[in-house]
């Protein structure tokens, strides 16, 4: 497992990444080449031995009546894992009985990845710092990006085209789906909740590809916004006060900006004894254990188009489950739109994330085609949040909060944006712009408050996530649990937080 000498190879960072009980080393390093490298120093065999995990493979596999279904259970693959991680310890001491231990775990990782993952991608898979996997083609390694580095080429490579397209059918079958020469394109998710995209060949001409987005295993919390300065804690304490007081808000950003994450963040500030429903595409989000939250996903029609659930059919039924609390992944389609609209209207508090680069563009965007929303009809929408990612660089940021204030354009009601607080990039800080008009008006509704009473809100929360800061208590739990001791005993927190 030892790394070749070259010459001129500059070692950037390394560290260690497990899959499977087998851990290897990562080596980022700047060769000659144009980009980077990301190097792993996987285990090596000789045939001898890939003859016998050969062997092994076909032992161990014993059940072939496995449901595809029953693969996206991480319960399910979980014990499935540990029955055939214990069957090939059973043939390997049988087989080699003076293999020592350490060895002995490699082989037996390595059989796991290639019967129950997909090869050595599980360690890309189990690296916390990459965000992206990206295979092109058999004919070039697998590249990846990386949060601190950007785009890096790897040392994996595949061995043909088949090897790329049999990846593609484990993980559509295991979500009820096929990709074929005549059906060339899949979206799917691995049972971790990764989005995976696949194209085969010759829709994409170099060969068969696979684009998998990985998803924090550990999720963003309002500490990590304000300790990595993607938001501010004024900015995060206004965001509280509005999603405890029930304000409809839709988050804004570009492909990548960390819409979802911002979402996430904003979720454990509301009550536990409020009814949460959410629905996703894909299972992204992840609230505190301890809520009331009934997850919703939809799921695509079946090779013979039937079994489909769209959004729609969510958003439709979500209504009739009498939530409090309605939040969308995002939103696309005008019905999707309309139907979130008239849950609005209805009393329902919405929350949920949209593709627009600005608050102004977001107006734009309901109220043009293929959307149309009527105007008026976003005078439900309280506050619009704006999310930010720097391509080069990687940074991502909260770059606006607007609210949308009524304004009277030629002969009809309409909306504009008035930015509350703003990113200024020179000094890289999110700052009050202008004092809100529509949402104090709103908050004093909601709550009987005199503006007095409305700071005072304000300066305690502030005061508390100062305080998670200051303790680094950053895990998604741990931040609900002060959420809720806030709203069951506010006092006793605060006499903590002030000692």
């Amino acid at each position: 497992m030892a790394f070749e000498k070259e010459t001129e190879v500059k070692l950037l960072d390394n560290y260690f990444v497990e899959a499977n009980g087998i851990s290897v080393e990562v080596r980022i390093e700047k060769t000659k080449e144009f980009t980077l490298r990301y190097k792993l120093a996987l285990p090596d065999f000789g045939p001898g031995t890939k003859a016998l995990l050969e062997q092994l493979k076909n032992e161990i596999i014993t059940d072939s009546s496995i449901k595809a279904e029953r693969l996206m259970d991480p319960e399910f693959m979980k014990g499935l894992q540990e029955k055939f991680a214990v069957k090939a310890k059973e043939i390997l001491n049988r087989e080699l009985p003076s293999l020592d231990e350490k060895d002995r775990q490699i082989m037996i990782g390595i059989l796991l990845q290639e019967m129950l993952g997909l090869g050595k991608l599980e360690f890309l898979l189990n690296d916390a710092e990459i965000e992206e996997i990206v295979i092109n083609s058999s004919k070039e390694p697998v590249w990846t990006y990386h949060k601190k580095f950007g785009w890096l080429k790897t040392n994996i490579e595949l061995e043909n085209e088949n090897q790329i397209h049999n990846f593609a059918s484990i993980i559509a079958r295991r979500i009820g789906k096929q990709i074929t020469v005549l059906n060339p394109l899949l979206d799917a998710h691995l049972v971790t909740g990764d989005r995976v995209n696949a194209t085969l060949f010759p829709v994409s001409s170099k060969g068969n590809t696979l684009t998998i987005r990985k998803f924090r295993r550990d999720p963003w919390t309002t500490t990590d916004f304000v300790s990595n300065n993607t938001s501010s804690v004024e900015a995060m304490a206004f965001i509280w006060q509005a999603m405890q007081y029930e304000l409809n808000i839709i988050i804004s950003g570009g492909t990548a900006s960390g819409k979802t994450s911002l979402l996430n963040v904003c979720l454990p500030f509301i009550q536990p004894n409020q009814r949460i429903v959410s629905i996703e595409d894909t299972r992204e989000l992840t609230l505190p254990e301890f809520l009331h939250w009934v997850p919703l996903t939809t799921r695509e029609a079946n090779v013979e188009g039937k079994g489909g659930v769209e959004m729609l059919d969510l958003l439709l039924n979500s209504l009739r489950m009498r939530p409090d609390r309605i939040i969308v992944g995002e939103v696309r389609r005008q019905r999707e739109i309309e139907v979130m609209f008239e849950a609005m209207h209805t009393g329902h508090s919405v929350c949920t994330t949209l593709h627009a680069n600005s608050s102004e563009e977001t107006i734009e965007r309901l109220i043009n085609p293929p959307i149309n929303t009527p105007e008026i009809m976003l005078q439900s929408v309280h506050l619009n949040l704006v999310m930010y990612r720097n391509r080069r660089t990687g940074l991502r940021r909260l770059i606006e909060i607007s609210e949308f204030v009524p304004e009277k354009k030629f002969d009809r009601e309409g909306v504009k944006a008035n930015t509350l607080f703003g990113w200024v990039p020179k000094t890289d800080a999110l700052i009050a712009k202008t004092k809100p008009i529509k949402v104090i008006e709103e908050l004093q509704n909601q709550t009987g408050f005199s503006e007095v009473e409305l700071a005072n809100d304000l300066k305690e929360k502030k005061d508390i996530l100062k305080w998670l800061v200051k303790n680094n208590v950053n895990k998604i739990n741990e931040v609900g649990l002060a959420m809720a001791q806030y709203y069951l005993e506010p006092e006793s927190l605060l006499k903590k937080i002030n000692k």
